[in-house]
């Protein structure tokens, strides 16, 4: 096994779309592009490919740096990349960033062709599935018949979910780390929360801001401010802060005093810096909306039926936004269908985070699964050529 190390600088590309997209609100988008990257080969036999799918505010930019921008790290770096736990010397791994986001791919802040300004408002709603249908088309503008995985960790599990159950023929293994079958109520309170915080921002106009050259910044520090606390244990975040107070000293005042609150507000201010607002709302809203048991009765098992993939689904003990309860429900549903399911639960103490940090036990868990999928692979020399990026 190599020693683990970056893919280096990589580049992200565009594909354009005119084939008409029918969402699931009922609303067409008549044409769409898609930013992504790629890193390592695709195989002779187009056997090798993994689909990465992000989280809330994540995007296609997965691993590696850019050359212009070295310390711009892909989110998911420490996982992918040669000798890493996703192996890219052995496997053709796709990252994309899903339609409404605000990292290339058509959001709310492309110009619409119809009117020449941004869409704003009236971009429409998008779902899991909506996603779920584009990421199959640019897999087959790849050239990519059959994704040997399709991975993801929160909101990208439940993408990985829907690929197995809405492509089951087109996923051979589906990674599902730190993910929920629907959202509870719970999380969606929150979810409405945050968007309350933006949607109600004086800056926000309704989400046409961008014809007033503003950016409803309040709205979207609280947003992530509230999204933050609840990535975290309550162990990682006293271990981390504890009660320490900035100046050594309570002074007295409602401006920060704690260190925590430090923190937050940073996180918040460069959330703000760099994400859409809108795209916010729209990712929430999936989040929410995501539910395939929904159109069965509530029965998951039924729902799942379809999938044809073999499972690996991992959690995290301290994880109470994702809690590894949610996590069993979809092993339980997988097993009634006498599925091929591997489960796993880590006892981290990073809260839902953990999906993103080095745990040796976590690191591990997806190498030895990965090590079974690049024996089904067969021949991995790569295709003259793949359009792959690093």
């Amino acid at each position: 096994m190599s020693e683990p190390r970056s893919v280096g600088a990589v580049r992200p590309q565009t594909m354009h779309f005119d084939t008409p997209l029918a969402c699931r609100s009922g609303a067409v988008l008549d044409a769409y592009d898609l930013m992504y990257e790629t890193y390592g080969r695709l195989n002779a036999a187009g056997s090798n490919a993994v689909l990465v799918c992000h989280a809330l505010n994540a995007s296609h930019h997965v691993a590696g740096f850019y050359a212009a921008e070295p310390d711009k790290v892909g989110w998911w770096d420490n996982m992918i990349g040669p000798g890493k736990p996703l192996d890219t010397d052995r496997f053709f791994v796709i990252g994309v960033n899903n339609l409404g986001g605000c990292f290339g791919s058509t959001g709310p802040a492309s110009t619409d062709p119809k009117t020449g300004r941004p869409y704003g408002s009236s971009f429409p709603v998008v779902t899991v599935e909506d996603w779920v249908e584009t990421q199959a088309r640019l897999a087959d503008r790849l050239g990519i018949e059959r994704m040997a995985a399709v991975m993801g960790g929160s909101l990208g599990a439940m993408q990985a979910l829907q690929w197995a159950i809405g492509y089951p023929a087109r996923i051979a293994n589906a990674i599902v780390v730190a993910a929920a079958p629907k959202l509870s109520a719970q999380n969606i309170a929150f979810n409405q929360v945050a968007r309350q915080a933006i949607t109600t921002d004086p800056d926000f106009h309704g989400g046409d801001y961008y014809a007033y050259n503003v950016v409803p910044r309040s709205g979207l520090r609280l947003a992530r401010m509230i999204g933050h606390i609840t990535y975290l244990s309550d162990d990682a975040m006293m271990e981390k802060f504890g009660r320490s107070l900035r100046s050594g000293a309570i002074n007295f005042h409602f401006d920060v005093d704690f260190e925590v609150e430090s923190y937050l507000r940073h996180q918040g201010d460069k959330f703000s810096e760099y994400f859409d607002a809108n795209t916010y709302l729209l990712i929430t809203r999936a989040l929410d909306y995501f539910d395939p048991a929904a159109a069965c009765g509530g029965d998951l098992a039924r729902a799942l039926s379809p999938a044809q993939a073999r499972f690996l689904v991992a959690s995290f003990t301290s994880d109470w936004r994702f809690a590894p309860a949610r996590s069993r429900e979809i092993v339980k549903a997988l097993l009634d269908n006498r599925a091929d399911v591997c489960y796993a639960e880590i006892d981290a103490p990073h809260g839902h985070d953990a999906f993103l940090l080095d745990d040796a036990r976590y690191h591990a868990l997806v190498r030895a699964y990965f090590e079974n999928i690049a024996k089904e692979c067969g021949d991995l020399a790569p295709q003259a050529a793949t359009g792959a990026t690093a």
